[in-house]
């Protein structure tokens, strides 16, 4: 019988952030990183990410805040960057207006729409940072044992 060996030999597969190195051009390893990360986030930091210098990140940063995709605060020393959250619902929006016909858009903003109006019901509230979760488990366990 043939002796199990779970990891691959080091050969056979780069490892993924090795391959995203070779792969992936400057720009796109800051595209990458900027688009990965969550909060305003120096140059310096993104260039450690995509393995370039910071004055590269700083070139690829600045056309990418030019193109919308990257809103850049130059008031912070150092400056920060971080993504335009709006540039990736657009690019969603996009994706769905590509992918999916206009009857099926319209069925799931309905069910989205039905779906946000029983929440409200439910409650008491449109505006979804009002609930806690401390309120959200409450009442899922105190409508599970009233409904048993």
């Amino acid at each position: 019988m043939d002796e199990f060996d779970p990891a691959p030999p080091a050969d056979d597969e780069t490892e993924p952030r090795q391959q995203w190195l070779d792969d992936t051009d400057t720009f796109g390893r800051v595209y990458d990183a900027i688009l990965g990360s969550t909060s305003p986030t120096p140059a310096a930091e993104i260039a450690e990410i995509a393995d370039c210098s910071p004055n590269a990140a700083t070139k690829h940063l600045t056309r990418l805040a030019e193109m919308g995709v990257v809103e850049a605060d130059r008031e912070s020393r150092p400056a920060r960057y971080s993504r335009n959250d709006g540039y990736l619902e657009w690019q969603e929006a996009s994706r769905i207006a590509r992918e999916l016909s206009v009857a099926e858009i319209i069925d799931r903003v309905e069910s989205l729409e039905a779906e946000r109006a029983d929440y409200e019901a439910r409650f008491d509230t449109t505006d979804p940072a009002a609930v806690s979760v401390s309120i959200t488990t409450i009442t899922t366990i105190t409508t599970r044992f009233t409904s048993a």
